[in-house]
């Protein structure tokens, strides 16, 4: 390989690692520094009646933890009302916190989340106190509570509400948000400087055994993609022509895919079944593609070494790159489909920030996923060609074990580690804090990302290069 060629790519290499860590800090920000927990809310039973400038409702809560906000479940009773909800935070006399909350921005039947001025960082039982003194009937919210009887984890509620001084029959759904410090901030720039070295060691000794004329894998590599570099554009190309081939809206497929997907399901759940989380059409649409990327490069790497069969046998090319077309094929469909993602950003009025520049990242650990489950699958397609068949009963499994239009709210406690081993579980997750909650994911979740990426791909590589020699006998 040049050597000249290989040196500008160590140090694009090199600045490019230096740049993206950089970038990556400051769209990190807190989220580097500080964990936020939630804790469990109680699901909704029933709900108190219209809270109006006559009513007082107090709700006594556990505190443990540097608390810096609490989530209401409220009502509206689909219109916008006026008035303000007050909350009190007591300590015997002593008020912590004194919050407004504008009811006119509390949507039915969704969460509402209410920061604190300052983080209370003392434990013990405090009383939440909830008044509306502008608040007149027809023209209120009111509150959902739920049974004391329901199991759950770090309870916010451990005592029934009081409704001007009566007991209700059941507590209010509130989660409390604390903030704990943790150690990545501090040690991120040790982090990447390591990394850096360790990059910077990898070029000398790659730029050293090239100039020496050895060979290792990855100057292997970089020759490979260098030389079938045409290749590998020709057979992106066709597979993305033929996909649409005297399709009479062509292209335009991959906008209305998903969206006609989304719709058909944000009708079913949100109105059959009352989906209630938050900016459902953003949460549905986000996982509809990021699935169908997966389902429609699976199925494509699947056939990659079978369907090319006559040329294999009578070209030598290295067998990988026919996987590796065919999951880029995939990725122009994907990123095409991002479009209508980003117009029901802008429908749903979602703010945009800074954390949208995490979605390349997103992008490449699916594409790592993809790759690698698909070279597991072309493997086992050259041997077993009922592959094909068993892969489309796994898909539709592996669609209903990934929330895509349900909340992982919903799923059991006892079976929740089983749900954390799909890998597109974390990376759907990533995607739908980074875009809709506009903040960087905490670093667990950046490293459970790329382990389920990352993972998959060494197993498929490994399990390709092992059997790679043997397709040519089953072609």
């Amino acid at each position: 390989m040049d050597q000249n060629k290989l040196k500008k790519g160590c140090a694009i290499a090199l600045a490019g690692f230096a740049v993206l860590a950089l970038l990556l800090y400051l769209i990190g920000g807190e989220q580097f520094h500080y964990r936020e927990d939630e804790t469990d809310m109680l699901s909704q039973v029933a709900v108190v009646e219209e809270i109006t400038a006559d009513d007082t409702v107090e709700q006594e809560i556990q505190l443990n933890g540097n608390v810096v906000g609490l989530s209401l479940l409220g009502a509206t009773y689909n219109r916008t009302n006026t008035g303000t909800l007050e909350l009190e935070l007591l300590n015997g006399d002593t008020v912590l916190d004194h919050l407004s909350v504008d009811v006119s921005q509390m949507a039915d039947n969704q969460e509402h989340y209410v920061p604190l001025h300052n983080p209370i960082t003392e434990s013990g039982t405090v009383l939440l106190r909830i008044t509306a003194p502008e608040s007149e009937p027809d023209n209120a919210v009111t509150l959902y509570y739920g049974s004391l009887s329901e199991e759950r984890k770090n309870p916010a509620e451990d005592t029934p509400a009081k409704l001007n001084g009566k007991e209700i029959n059941g507590a209010l759904c509130v989660s409390l948000t604390t903030k704990t410090k943790i150690l990545f901030g501090d040690i991120y720039w040790y982090c990447v400087g390591v990394l850096l070295a360790v990059l910077g060691i990898f070029s000398l000794r790659l730029l050293k055994a090239n100039e020496r004329g050895e060979t290792t894998q990855t100057l292997k590599l970089l020759h490979a993609f260098s030389r079938y570099r045409f290749l590998m554009k020709q057979l992106v190309a066709r597979d993305f022509k033929t996909k649409y081939k005297r399709s009479v809206l062509g292209v335009l497929w991959s906008f209305l895919n998903p969206l006609l997907t989304m719709t058909v399901q944000y009708i079913i759940f949100s109105t059959l079944f009352r989906s209630s989380i938050p900016n459902f059409a953003l949460y549905l649409l986000i996982g509809v593609v990021c699935f169908s990327f997966f389902s429609e490069a699976t199925n494509m790497t699947l056939s990659s070494i079978v369907g090319n069969a006559s040329l294999i046998t009578k070209v030598y090319v290295p067998k990988y790159i026919y996987p590796v077309t065919r999951v880029l094929s995939s990725a122009v469909n994907f990123l095409l489909s991002l479009v209508p993602l980003l117009l029901v950003v802008l429908i749903t009025r979602t703010p945009i920030r800074f954390s949208f520049l995490l979605i390349p990242l997103v992008i490449l650990c699916l594409m790592a996923l993809c790759l690698g489950v698909g070279m597991l699958l072309a493997s086992a397609m050259v041997f077993f060609r009922d592959t094909q068949f068993l892969w489309g009963v796994v898909l539709m499994l592996w669609m209903y074990a990934t929330p895509i239009f349900y909340p992982e709210t919903i799923l059991p406690d006892r079976l929740l580690p089983l749900f954390k081993c799909n890998p597109l579980y974390h990376i759907i997750r990533f995607f739908r804090t980074a875009v809709m909650n506009g903040v960087s994911p905490e670093p667990k979740a950046y490293a459970l990302m790329l382990l389920a990426s990352l993972i998959p791909l060494l197993l498929g590589v490994l399990v390709f290069k092992k059997t790679q020699d043997k397709f040519i006998l089953y072609l």
